[in-house]
Formats: structure tokens, sequence, C-alpha cells
């Protein structure tokens, strides 16, 4: 490839084209903007049918071994509560599709590049704060979602200072995380051209696990974390894991409850080694043993390496990002049609993440969904056989009261969206297997 004063022109690119666009095989003119345009709206009624599917939700019966998670007056509670929800989400998917139709229909990522320096990375950092800035405007229903029908339903314990300072703080990561994917996009496609695609799934894949390395990092700018104290817990838990073999850094407690009453628990670390993180809200609301039975779960997530498989089934959909990303780079008529006059690899990370992959990614989600759902299953029968399989019942109940979680969500949604089985289908299969 041609280069001119440092930045890839779409003459470069694609040779002789015309400054408006690409032609088909017949000759006519190619606007891509069009499609563009069509797919957004395509995927905005999609999400609108799962909103749909939600609200129907709540008028299914609920399933006899879960009837006792919600008393009526709770359960009523609950539907409240989601039906509110739900409304918000409607509101908030229509914000966003409102949004990003603007922004594409009248060339607005091109107009606001053009106020910055005409430089490759300078014209790639001002579409990402563009995006960036953008999602401020939904926050409006973020501030509704947590101060208002959270509250109201007694879940918040944010005040106005820490929800503002965790908004700041989620725009800065969130900035820096997409201008490093925008500048590694650019990187690889100006060193390796048309052999991007496997360097670029390869660089996304160690991208992510690098992430997923750095998560506890990032989740400490958010709370504070302090060691379990000595007791039963401590002594059940790091037996539990030392029984198969797995070093114990650290059991530490998350100040979860100083923005919520929801409760939550993970591992994080590779390997043997692992911290156990337990939300305070979950130490105050379950026993030990129903702790342990938590975590004897996602230890068997390790025992059946569920986490390197699923970095496996990964790197297969970085692949089909790298893809997209070689396909869309080729195509000028992509950045022409929408303003650009020459490549700008900010543009190009929107188009691949929130036009090309969000179309396909539902087929994605069924079968990553599908496998996922079938490793819970698997790793709830490790807790089963380390003896707390009713304990297990029992802690998954509390979690599911205190998280007012759907009991009887749509089938169809359950398919798409749903990483877990129902908790009225791990209690069937808990019991078979006890």
């Amino acid at each position: 490839m041609d280069k001119e004063n440092n930045r890839y022109t779409i003459k470069s690119i694609k040779g002789a084209l015309p400054a408006t666009g690409q032609k088909d095989r017949e000759g006519r003119k190619m606007n891509y903007k069009i499609p563009v345009l069509i797919i957004l709206t395509v995927i905005y009624l999609f999400k609108m049918l799962k909103n749909l599917a939600r609200s129907r939700s709540a008028g299914r019966a609920v399933p006899a071994n879960v009837a006792d998670v919600y008393d009526p007056e709770t359960y009523r509670k609950w539907k409240a509560y989601h039906a509110e929800k739900n409304r918000l989400n409607y509101i908030k998917d229509t914000a966003d599709y409102a949004i990003g139709m603007i922004l594409m229909a009248f060339d607005l990522y091109a107009a606001f590049a053009k106020l910055f320096p005409p430089d490759l990375f300078m014209q790639m950092m001002a579409v990402v704060l563009l995006s960036e800035l953008a999602s401020l405007l939904t926050l409006p229903a973020a501030w509704y979602d947590t101060m208002v029908i959270e509250e109201k339903y007694g879940f918040n314990r944010s005040r106005a200072g820490t929800f503002w300072a965790d908004q700041v703080k989620e725009l800065i990561i969130g900035l820096c995380i997409t201008i490093g994917i925008g500048a590694m996009l650019m990187g690889v496609h100006q060193s390796m051209g048309d052999w991007m695609i496997p360097v670029f799934a390869a660089v996304m894949t160690v991208f992510m696990l690098a992430f997923s390395f750095l998560y506890p990092f990032f989740s400490k700018i958010f709370n504070k974390f302090t060691p379990l104290e000595e007791g039963e817990l401590k002594e059940k838990l790091t037996a539990l894991l030392e029984k198969h073999g797995y070093q114990v850094r650290a059991i530490q407690v998350m100040d979860a409850s100083k923005r919520s009453t929801k409760s939550n628990a993970y591992f994080s670390g590779f390997g043997k080694t692992k911290t156990i993180v337990l939300y305070d809200t979950l130490v105050q609301a379950m026993t030990p043993d129903e702790i342990c039975a938590v975590f004897a779960h996602e230890m068997g997530h390790g025992l059946h390496k569920d986490v390197l498989k699923r970095q496996v089934l990964s790197f297969g959909q970085m692949l089909v990002l790298g893809i997209l990303a070689w396909l869309t780079l080729r195509t000028a008529g992509i950045f022409t049609d929408f303003g650009f006059t020459e490549i700008n690899y900010g543009f190009a990370l929107i188009m691949i993440m929130e036009v090309e992959f969000a179309l396909i990614s539902p087929l994605f989600g069924l079968v990553m969904n599908a496998i996922s759902r079938r490793n819970e299953y698997r790793a709830d029968a490790q807790a089963v056989e380390e003896g707390y399989g009713e304990e297990l019942i029992s802690g998954l109940k509390k979690l599911a009261k205190g998280n007012f979680a759907d009991l009887s969500p749509d089938p169809w949604l359950v398919k798409l969206d749903y990483s877990h089985p129902t908790l009225s289908q791990r209690i069937d299969a808990i019991r078979k297997k006890g």
C-alpha cells in the first residue's frame, strides 16, 4: 500500500475510486449509508422484541420448585420492579438507536473529526471521543435506573457523589480501552495489510486475556477490599480449594453494599492460584456452607477447564472480527459515504462492533450460551459431589431473591441471552444428581 503524508487515502486503498462511493458489478453506484441505517434499525427492532419477551415473562406461571423464593407481597413488588425496569429499557434502547442514527445519517463522525489534526491517530481518537461523549446522552436513564428505581425498591445504597464518580471513572476507562483497540487495529492494518485477519484475532485475544488479568486492578478503582476475617468460613473455603490442588492467594470481601444490596462472588486469577472475592452483602446473607457451595460450583468450572475452553471459543469470535475488520478496511465506500476522505480507524471500529458484528452476534449468543448453560449444570454437579447440593439450592434461592431474579423467563429469551439455566432448571438438575 502507498502512503501519503503518513496517511492511507481512499484512493491508495482501493485504486481510482469515485470520491462518493463504490460501484457494483453492473456499474451502479453503491451507497453504504442506506444498508447501514437499515441494519441499525433491524438491531433496534430485535432489542424491542427481546424487551417484549421480558415483559411477557412477568405473566408466566412460576415453577413449583421455586414458588417459595418470593412471598405473595414480594412477588407483587417484583412484578412492579420488573415492569419499571423494562419500560426504562424501551426508552434507553430507543434513545441509543436515535443517537446512533443521527450520528450516522448526518455524517457527524466525519464532521467532528475535521476539528482535529489530520493525523491517523488523532482522527481515530476524535471518532472514539465523539462516540463516548454521545453515550453520555443516556446518563439520565442510568441515573433514573440507579437513583430512582433501585432506590424505590430498596436496592440502591449509592449516593449522588458515588454515582457521578463511577460515571467519570467508567468514561475514562472506556475511552482508554477503545482508543487502545483502535490504535491496535491501525497498527496491525498498516503493518500487515491483507494478512491482518489472524494477527488481529490473536492480538485481540491477548488483549482480552490481559483485561481479565487486570480486572482485579480495575475493581479496586471502584471498590475497597478487605481480608476475610479468620473463622469457619475462611477455613472451609481454603480447605475446599486445597483439596483439589488450588492455592488460595487471598480471600477478600468487597464493599458492594455501598452501592447496592445485591450479592455476588467470584474467583480471580489464572491457573491453580486463586483469589476469592466475596461481596459483603453475600457474607451477610448466606451461611458458610452456602458460600462453600457457591465456590464448589466455581471450582467445578476450574476442574473442567471451562474458562480455557471459553477462551478458545472466544478466539473464534475474534477471527470473525478480524474478517469483518479486513472487509471494512478494504471497502472505501464505507468511509466516503459517511463523509470521510480517508480511512478512519475509529469509525471502522464502530462499524465493526456496533453494526456488522452486532447484526450477527445473536447467532454467536445462541451457541455460546448453550455451551455455557451446559457447563453450569456440570459445575453444579461438582457442588453436589462435594456434599453441598442442598446448600447450593438454598444459596441460589437467596441469590435469586436478593437480586430480584426472573423465576420464569421466556424460553426464547433464555436461549438468546441466558448464560445460566433458569433457577428452576438448575434445582431440578441438582436434585437428580443428589
